[in-house]
């Protein structure tokens, strides 16, 4: 990347716009950037490696909070509620209460089970002898409530399905109200604290992977310091000296960011199938899901921006540390 020609050369084409200029010189300052990653293999890897692995951290945990928070939110049944009715209500009154309920907006779904329903299920469950011992039917009627959720379990639908829960307590006709919302409020204190935590991760993280930038940028600043003050003194703006190293940053970061997804989608494809096979035990289709296409641009697109902010900085630094004053 030589700044020094490449700025005599702009000066002997005075025919050529100022903006054909600037669009020249963007387009020699990033073929030049590239030019200066190839021919320095190794330095470009070690570099391009502390970044990836710096950013595929906070990266993989967000990716994990996400499938934690799907898997939490697709378990209905941790969700529903169990309202025991009341021994002297009949099945006829059951059924007309289930329509109520139904139609409630904060109610999804309702499942009578009569005491018939439940014996039976009982003896599937291989309790066929103790359920032939009993004495008549001492099961009730049970109403089944699948709340309905809207959002993910960040989002207070915990706080939701306890209140409905609460209010199925209050009807005359229900004797015990069953909802485990325990887990589910430890659950999402886990995962409110997941979330603080990737972003810390990003954000320190994130900050080493800047300042690698920045002290790769300022080993290529200090090996042309000479060509670098010779344009100063020829009298180049700043933005036309930083323009380079700013490509160059951006350079590093879009190869992190690219290695970084792929390290993250190699650990994918590692767990996906041993996880499936743990789901497919418990009788669940639970699958990892990895970052879409609009994620993986973002993603890319923004360790580009912090490789380009990294250089930036570090530039821009040492430019008015150095810049000529006038005696």
């Amino acid at each position: 990347m030589n700044i020094e020609s490449d700025a005599i050369r702009s000066q002997l084409r005075p025919s050529q716009s100022k903006l054909g200029m600037w669009f020249d010189h963007h387009v020699y300052s990033l073929v030049a950037s590239l030019g200066r990653l190839f021919r320095k293999p190794w330095a470009t890897a070690l570099t391009v490696g502390v970044m990836a692995v710096a950013l595929a951290l906070p990266l993989g945990l967000w990716a994990t909070l996400q499938n934690v928070q799907r898997f939490a939110g697709n378990m209905q049944q941790s969700q529903q509620i169990s309202v025991f009715l009341k021994p002297a209500v009949a099945v006829d009154r059951a059924k007309s209460l289930a329509k109520e309920l139904k139609s409630r907006a904060d109610v999804a779904a309702v499942e009578l089970r009569t005491p018939e329903q439940g014996l039976e299920e009982l003896r599937q469950r291989g309790l066929g002898d103790s359920v032939a011992a009993l004495e008549g039917n001492p099961l009730p009627n049970l109403l089944i409530v699948t709340p309905k959720l809207d959002g993910n379990a960040l989002d207070g639908s915990t706080r939701d399905s306890t209140a409905l829960a609460q209010s199925l307590q209050a009807l005359p006709e229900a004797d015990v109200v069953q909802h485990d919302a325990g887990w589910r409020n430890r659950l999402d204190q886990w995962l409110r604290f997941g979330a603080r935590l990737a972003w810390v991760l990003a954000a320190l993280l994130g900050l080493g992977a800047l300042l690698v930038v920045g002290n790769t940028v300022r080993l290529d600043i200090q090996a042309r310091r000479d060509e670098i003050g010779v344009l100063q003194l020829l009298g180049a703006s700043d933005g036309f000296i930083r323009r380079p190293f700013l490509y160059l940053g951006a350079c590093y970061g879009v190869l992190a960011g690219a290695l970084a997804l792929a390290l993250l989608t190699a650990t994918d494809l590692a767990l996906r199938e041993p996880l499936a096979e743990v789901a497919r035990s418990y009788g669940s289709g639970f699958a990892l899901r990895g970052f879409d296409i609009v994620q993986a641009v973002a993603i890319v697109v923004g360790a580009g921006v912090l490789g380009w902010l990294g250089a930036g900085l570090v530039t821009g630094h040492y430019l008015r540390q150095t810049r000529p004053t006038e005696t």
